[in-house]
Formats: structure tokens, C-alpha cells, sequence
């Protein structure tokens, strides 16, 4: 993989030009993803700023996301060819920092449960995962340092424990949605990926104009909380000894870490997140679902046929189960700085018919919290798992830094 930290370190100093930076990330998508499939379009042209941190960092933009160079094409039929005229914001923040756009990078359909034709880059009989399919795998398949992807339920985490490389979901709002496809405006949250934690820190960095979240020169032993949401249901055997190893890895390292029971009103927010992400996402794609039917990709047409009834009875009552949960979740954090809990129930799935499960995402989204995903083993097949860092609801910086600190501890 290409780290975007070390690209910057040999951009200032001048070992290598910021030109040079990008020719290398092209090469190697034209050298890899005729196999790996994770772009939908490239650039003809690349377009490079003079200035800016991340001048020389070749970015790949999921599919979703509004670009004035590019088609838009949301991974259906229904927007073939679509050109918006402006970029979304999240767009525009990653030029104004000096960042190279090079290419769309796939997504299943609107952002939900069809997959693509992407291979994961680890075993190409696996799935990258969903639905920021495309991002993930191109940062694994060593293509570019840095994506950017859309979390709803788990579609930055599970792929990114998927394929093996780091990611980020912000705490909700820190990265605008405005240009970006809806699905449900509650959950919907734009998240990067890259190789290492200290390249998602650069990123966010730099695309945010926060200095604060750069790693510090030295970082405090996290107070950690191992959370193994029991109302989720059991994780593989995989996931399980990847928790158990980065635990142990974090309190060998001089971490206080010790198991964290959730308030039940936790629990009951899990149970209610589909209501208010399928509640929003008959208005937020009701044009499409209207006038497109038939071309609406299967899964999710059978998913919108299947959750047509739901009234805002049902809806009402679970935003106010969750706005409960968001206000207990806030008061367990007074006892630990950060969770840590599975990305994912275990390795990606086998075959190209699933993208896997979000169960052990969907919660956190719905609190808003920002969560980070660190590789934490590799099981049979070269399959990675990995486990994830939460932080309290603002605090990305220390979510960066506790995830560092874990990703360090897990090296030694």
C-alpha cells in the first residue's frame, strides 16, 4: 500500500515531485485494476495543484459523490452518463488542500446492498466489501494513498476490515453531505481510507483545516473499553481472536483496558437503526423508486418493497430511542476514552453475491460517533480482520490517536 504520511515527508523535502507522486498511483491503476475492478472512470488528463498539503496524493472519489470532471453514475443504470456541474464540498476541500483527483471508484447501487464486480485485493474470491467497495480495494491494491467512501450502516469499516486497510467514519457532520446521493440523512457520513492511521490523520487534516487531528510526537496510554455488543449477535471465530489480540496487544502496550457493559437503551437503538434508515430512504430515493422501478438495482428494490409500510409512528419513536442512546452512550464515556469492539463478524464473505453483514456498524453510525478501523490479524486465505477504535461524539482526534496507539501496539 502507498502511505500517504510518508508521500508528504518525500514531497517537502524534495526527494520526490509532486508530479511524480501521482504518475506512480496512475501506473499502478493501470497496472492493477483491469483485475481488481475498483474504478468506474479515470482521468484522461490529470489535473495537479501547485500548493497545498496534499499536492502529489492521488485520490479516488466513491461513486455517490458529486464531481464536476466526472460522471456521477450512483452504481445504476438509472444515472448512466449523469455529469453534475460542481463538486460537492468534500470534493472541493480535497482540491483546496492541493489533493489530485484521478477517478470514480465503485459503489453498489445508491449506496446499498447490490454489489459490484470489484475483487478484493487480499483474495479476489472474496468480496472488498460494501458499499464503498471501490475505495477500499483501490487503497489495498496499493493504487492510491487515500479514498474517500460513504458510511450509512458499515459501508466504510466492514470494508475496510475487508480489505486490510485503515479507515475512518468522522463523527457525524465533520465532513459535509451536501453533493452526496442520500440515502438517510440521519446516517448518511462521508469517511476516508488509506493505509495506516497516520495517513487518515494527514487526510482528514488537511481536507478539514484542523491541525489538531496530526498525530502528536507522543500519545497518552487510552483508557479502553472492550465492547462486544452481545445484542448484535456472535461474531466468527476471526473476529473474536482479532479482539482478543488487540486488546491484549493495547494493555501490553500500557493501556487500561477492561470489558464495558452498554445501558440497555443502546441496545434498543441497534434494534431500531433499520427503521430510521429505511424510513428516510423511501423519501430520499422516492423519485427513483416512482419512475424507475424496473431499473432499480434487485436487492435494494426488494428492500424498499419490503419496508413500504412504515409510518412516522415508527419512525418518530426510534429517533427518540436513539436520541436516548446518543445521551447514554455520552455518559459511559466518562469512564473510558475510547471502545473497542469487532468491524466486521469476521472475514469477507466468499464470492461476489454479498457484501456482508454491517450489524456491528449500524449502532455507531446511529450515535454519530467516529470510529476507526485498524487491520488487526490475517486469517486463512490472506483474509484481514480487523477491530475498531470509537471515540466520543466531536472527539476524532482522539479517536485518531487512541487508533494509532492500538495499530502501534499491535506492530510490536
Amino acid at each position: 500500500m502507498i502511505s500517504l504520511a510518508e508521500l508528504k515527508r518525500r514531497i517537502d523535502s524534495g526527494d520526490l515531485s509532486a508530479a511524480a507522486a501521482v504518475d506512480q498511483s496512475c501506473a499502478a491503476i493501470s497496472a492493477h485494476d483491469k483485475t481488481v475492478g475498483a474504478f468506474v472512470c479515470r482521468a484522461e488528463t490529470v489535473r495537479m495543484a501547485s500548493a497545498g498539503p496534499l499536492r502529489g496524493i492521488a485520490v479516488g472519489i466513491k461513486d455517490i459523490i458529486d464531481t464536476s470532471d466526472f460522471p456521477t453514475e450512483m452504481g445504476s443504470p438509472i444515472y448512466r452518463g449523469w455529469r453534475p456541474r460542481a463538486d460537492a464540498p468534500v470534493v472541493a476541500m480535497l482540491k483546496q488542500a492541493g489533493a489530485t483527483i484521478v477517478g470514480k471508484t465503485t459503489t453498489t447501487a445508491f449506496a446499498s446492498r447490490d454489489p459490484t464486480a470489484t475483487l478484493n485485493p487480499r483474495n479476489p474470491d472474496h468480496t472488498p466489501g460494501g458499499s464503498s467497495s471501490g475505495s477500499a480495494a483501490a487503497v489495498a491494491a496499493g493504487m492510491i494513498p487515500l479514498a474517500l467512501g460513504t458510511q450509512t450502516g458499515g459501508s466504510v469499516i466492514r470494508p475496510a476490515s475487508f480489505c486490510g486497510v485503515a479507515a475512518i467514519k468522522p463523527s457525524f457532520r465533520l465532513l459535509p453531505t451536501v453533493g452526496v446521493k442520500c440515502y438517510s440523512w440521519t446516517l448518511d457520513t462521508v469517511g476516508l481510507f488509506a493505509a495506516g492511521v497516520e495517513d487518515l490523520a494527514h487526510g482528514l487534516s488537511a481536507m478539514t483545516n484542523r491541525p489538531e487531528l496530526l498525530p502528536g510526537a507522543a500519545m497518552q496510554a487510552p483508557r479502553i473499553g472492550v465492547v462486544t455488543q452481545d445484542f448484535a449477535g456472535l461474531p466468527e471465530a476471526t473476529s473474536g481472536e482479532a479482539l482478543r489480540i488487540a486488546a491484549l496487544a493495547a494493555e501490553r502496550a500500557g493501556a487500561s483496558v477492561r470489558t464495558l457493559a452498554l445501558p440497555e437503551i443502546v441496545a434498543e437503538a441497534w434494534q431500531v437503526q433499520p427503521t430510521v434508515q429505511e424510513f428516510e430512504a423511501h423519501r430520499a430515493l422516492a423519485w427513483e423508486y416512482r419512475t424507475h422501478y424496473d431499473a432499480m438495482a434487485p436487492l435494494l428494490r426488494a428492500k424498499l418493497d419490503e419496508t413500504v409500510g412504515l409510518l412516522p409512528a415508527d419512525y418518530d419513536a426510534a429517533r427518540r430511542i436513539a436520541n436516548r442512546a446518543r445521551k447514554a452512550l455520552a455518559k459511559a464515556f466518562d469512564e473510558v476514552d475510547v471502545l473497542l469492539t469487532f468491524s466486521a463478524p469476521g472475514v469477507a464473505p466468499k464470492g461476489l453475491d454479498w457484501t456482508g453483514d454491517p450489524r456491528f456498524n449500524r449502532l455507531w453510525t446511529l450515535m454519530g460517533a467516529p470510529c476507526v478501523n485498524i487491520p488487526a490479524t490475517v486469517a486463512e486465505g490472506g483474509l484481514p480482520v480487523g477491530v475498531q477504535v470509537i471515540a466520543r461524539f466531536g472527539d476524532d482526534t482522539g479517536a485518531l490517536e487512541a487508533a494509532r496507539f492500538v495499530e502501534e501496539a499491535l506492530a510490536r
